[in-house]
This record gives C-alpha cells, structure tokens and sequence, in this order.
C-alpha cells in the first residue's frame, strides 16, 4: 500500500471507543508507516458504565486499546466532560481543541461526522472545525448515528489493519452488550464500503477539508 501523504495526526473521540470504530484500521495502517498520532478522548462516560464494572473501567480499557493499536501513551490526551452533556461545555471543549491545535500542528484531524447526531459528537465535529479550520480535517462514520454519510475519502486496509482495530475494540469488555460491538459488524461494514469503491476492505471518510 502507498504511504499515506500525513505524518502528524490527531484522532479526536468523544467518548473512549469511537475512534476504534470510526478509523481504528487507518491509525493502524497509519501508525505502521512511521506517522505520530495523536488521541484526544473528551469523556470517561462514567455514568454510563454498565453495572457490575468499576466507575473508571472505561480509562483502563482504553489505555489497553491504545496499547493494541501502539498508541504512545504520551500521545494520549484525556478530557473528561459528563457524557451526553457536552452541548453544555461547548466554550470550554473549544479551547481544549485550540490548545491541542497549538500544541500539535497535526496534518490531518480525524473526528466524528458532520452527520453525525449524536449530541457529543456533533459538538466535537463543529468545534473541531473550527478549530482546525487551516488543517486537513475528515469525518469518520459511525453508521448508528449517521442520518447520512458522504464518504469523499477512503483509506485502503489490509487484514492486518482490520485484525489490529478488531483486537482494539476486544478491550472494550464493559461495552460488549452493544449490538455494534459485534466484530462482524464492522468487518460487514468495512467490505460493504470496499465494494462500493472497488477495494476489499476500506474505512471511509467525509472529506471535511484537504490540505496538502
């Protein structure tokens, strides 16, 4: 596979999981070809954690997620705002992401859809851009809060790539329960959009903004 043209990326996930889901397979491929990345993670969503799980299982399963991927955990920058209440701390999410610009001057920022209707989420992708209006910014899908979904870019994966995103999202043991956690999904997913785009396995992409 060629090399993807970006060396500093930031992933940017409003809860710990979405960015497994959403472009898991390409921070493998790109973390194989030598790029830094970057997570932000905005909420531990401990008032959602299932009942029989420790309060703060959702931080260790993703660190061990992060390990799986080979993440550094340097790279790792933790928020913690009340899930599904981030519309309420918007100003303040703004300026974390506008720290993080400064900071990192990453080449591609990976966040939730424009589509994407989740309240947490939408709040990410607005204030994303702007705050990383100069950089090239994608969307990434989460089919289960997508009305609609434009994917403008696709990244090719391997089975090695998927395998990787597969075993990250095995950390997740407390959010087992959700139908989407099911690796047959998104492996589903993965062939269904490589077919529409004459691959075999691809995570897509709304193309938010290109700078190269």
């Amino acid at each position: 596979m060629k090399t993807l043209p970006f060396t500093k990326v930031l992933a940017l996930s409003p809860h710990t999981d979405d960015i497994e889901f959403g472009c898991g397979g390409t921070l493998s491929r790109l973390l194989e070809q030598g790029a830094e990345v970057h997570t932000a993670i905005f909420s531990l969503c401990q008032e959602s954690v299932p009942e029989g799980f420790p309060d703060d299982v959702l931080l260790h399963e993703m660190h061990a997620s992060a390990d799986v991927l080979g993440i550094p955990q340097k790279n790792r920058h933790i928020f913690n705002y009340p899930v599904r209440r981030f519309p309420e701390h918007r100003q303040d999410i703004l300026e974390d992401l506008v720290q993080l610009k400064k900071d990192l001057q990453p080449d591609l920022v990976l966040t939730p859809s424009t589509d994407d209707v989740h309240q947490d989420h939408e709040v990410i992708s607005k204030e994303s851009i702007r705050a990383f209006r100069f950089s090239s910014l994608w969307g990434y899908e989460l089919p289960w809060n997508n009305l609609s979904f434009q994917n403008q870019a696709v990244v090719g994966l391997n089975e090695k790539y998927l395998e990787q995103k597969t075993e990250a999202l095995s950390c997740y043991k407390s959010q087992g329960f959700r139908p989407y956690s099911d690796p047959e999904f998104f492996r589903a997913i993965a062939r269904s959009r490589g077919m529409q785009n004459k691959r075999d396995l691809v995570e897509v992409f709304e193309l938010i903004k290109l700078v190269l």
